[in-house]
């Protein structure tokens, strides 16, 4: 993710991928419209888009696994704010012969209801 390598990303998900992210619209359906999705972000930050994995646990059987994890998001956006806070991560992936593919992707962050704003300064 650091280096904003569209193509290697894209070569994680499946075709038929379902992305919730952060933001707006409900779901990302099909790698089409996760391209263009990454494909707006990465132009907002003024360097590498830094990441850290924390807490994975991962359940798989023969064709099917998932993923939870935390991921740390850290850079300085062409704004010249600074970005560094958790959210959290699940996947699902499926097996097709010997390669697995990412076929869904929720990223969340919590929100505090009465405020109805995200919590950006939760550290694991």
């Amino acid at each position: 993710m650091g280096a904003k390598d569209i193509e290697w990303l894209m070569s994680l998900y499946s075709n038929d991928i379902v992305y919730f992210d952060l933001v707006p619209p409900l779901r990302y359906v099909g790698s089409n419209a996760l391209r263009e999705r990454f494909l707006d972000w990465f132009p907002r930050w003024s360097g590498p888009i830094g990441q850290e994995l924390g807490q994975l646990d991962v359940a798989a059987g023969d064709a099917v696994a998932a993923a939870w994890m935390l991921i740390r998001a850290r850079g300085i956006l062409k704004t010249g704010a600074k970005v560094d806070y958790w959210v959290r991560v699940s996947n699902a992936f499926c097996r097709a012969g010997d390669r697995w593919t990412i076929t869904h992707e929720h990223v969340s962050l919590p929100v505090d209801m009465r405020s109805r704003t995200a919590v950006l300064d939760l550290t694991p």
